[in-house]
């Protein structure tokens, strides 16, 4: 169904739909390239045909007034996409916007935080779940995907797929996070999810649809992660060596 826009505006936004899932983006890429034309349009009354360097300029400063960088960078670039794959124009404004170079290191916990972490999550599956990112060293969305068949226990790695930038990786499988699947996964049985969601408990998590609830995941990393009185800017994405024991 169409979104209620006007309606000269839903016969460009809905090629631009189309044109994000053909071009191969990820599903995050998506969703923030269609919400950039979405709040552009709303912002425009709808006519993003031809925009000024003046209207444009306009728009992005008071953007970043109310949003972040990655707010402006997400608009900015997915009006870019909207004038080449839709509109089929070049883009005239090369220098309009210059977002600040930001490096920042990967908050690291220790081992012994990585112990306090693990140990303190009471609810199971998130725990044996965050055992699995740490010590593999993997993204919340990368261990949300990962199958049984993704587990390679006789070479001892672990099939990462649709990482960042679209690409599959191998991992090394410790025996300990080995033998912590293999654990979890006697209690579940899910045919192909290694984490099934817990809509219903364990009981029934052999008859799940979807992976553990990425915003549940989070919530409760931020809740542990606060209990243990772990001081880190944002919720820890990776750990020191050697593998904690579970």
């Amino acid at each position: 169904m169409s979104a209620p826009f006007a309606p000269h505006f839903n016969r460009q936004y809905e090629p631009h739909l189309k044109h994000l899932r053909l071009k191969g983006l990820q599903p995050k890429t998506i969703a923030a390239y269609a919400r950039a034309i979405r709040r552009i349009g709303a912002y425009f009354d709808y006519h993003i045909d031809d925009l000024s360097e003046q209207q444009l300029t306009g728009y992005f400063t008071d953007l970043l007034d109310t949003h972040s960088w990655s707010a402006v960078k997400h608009d900015l670039y997915g009006l870019k996409f909207f004038y080449a794959h839709v509109l089929h124009k070049p883009w005239m404004h090369p220098d309009l916007i210059k977002p600040p170079k930001v490096q920042r290191l990967p908050d690291i916990v220790t081992v012994e935080e990585t112990q306090r972490l693990v140990l303190s999550t009471q609810v199971l599956s998130y725990r044996v779940f965050f055992f699995t990112l740490y010590s593999l060293g993997l993204r919340i969305g990368e261990g949300l995907r990962l199958q049984v068949g993704d587990i390679d226990a006789a070479r001892s790695r672990v099939h990462v797929r649709d990482s960042k930038g679209n690409k599959d990786r191998l991992v090394p499988l410790p025996g300990t996070t080995l033998r912590a699947l293999r654990r979890f996964w006697q209690l579940h049985h899910h045919p192909v999810l290694l984490f099934p969601n817990r809509h219903g408990g364990l009981q029934t998590a052999r008859r799940a649809t979807t992976a553990l609830d990425r915003g549940g995941v989070q919530r409760a990393l931020h809740q542990v992660v606060a209990g243990c009185g772990i001081k880190k800017r944002s919720p820890p994405i990776a750990f020191a060596t050697p593998t904690p024991p579970i």
